[in-house]
C-alpha cells in the first residue's frame, strides 16, 4: 500500500520535471528566434550552441518520457494485481477513508 502511494507522489513529481523540461525548451526556442535575427560570429556560434542544446535536450526527453512511461504501465500492473488479491482490504480502506472525510468535512459545518 506504501508503495502504491510512494509510486503516486513520484508520478506526481516526474509529471511536473517533465512539464518544466517542456518549458524549458520552449523558452530556449523563443530565444533562438530572437537571436536568430542578430549577424555576426558571435550570434552564429550562439545559435550554433543553443541548436545543440536542444537537440540534445529533447534526445533526453525523449528519453526520459518513455522510461516514464514505462514505469507508468509497471505502477498500473502492480496496482491492478494489488487490488485483484486484496479487493477486500481496498474496499475496506476506501471505505474508512470516505468514512474520515465524511467525518471531517462534517466537523467543518
Amino acid at each position: 500500500m506504501f508503495q502504491l502511494m510512494e509510486d503516486v507522489m513520484a508520478k506526481t513529481a516526474t509529471e511536473k520535471l517533465l512539464d518544466d523540461f517542456h518549458s524549458v525548451i520552449s523558452e530556449t526556442e523563443e530565444l533562438m528566434k530572437s537571436v536568430s535575427n542578430e549577424s555576426g560570429g558571435k550570434a552564429q556560434a550562439l545559435r550554433t550552441k543553443i541548436e545543440d542544446n536542444l537537440k540534445q535536450a529533447r534526445g533526453y526527453l525523449h528519453d526520459f518520457e518513455g522510461t516514464v512511461v514505462d514505469k507508468s504501465r509497471v505502477a498500473a500492473r502492480k496496482t491492478d494485481a494489488y487490488v485483484h488479491e486484496n479487493a477486500w482490504s481496498t474496499v475496506g480502506i476506501a471505505v474508512g477513508i470516505g468514512i474520515l472525510i465524511g467525518l471531517l468535512m462534517r466537523e467543518r459545518d
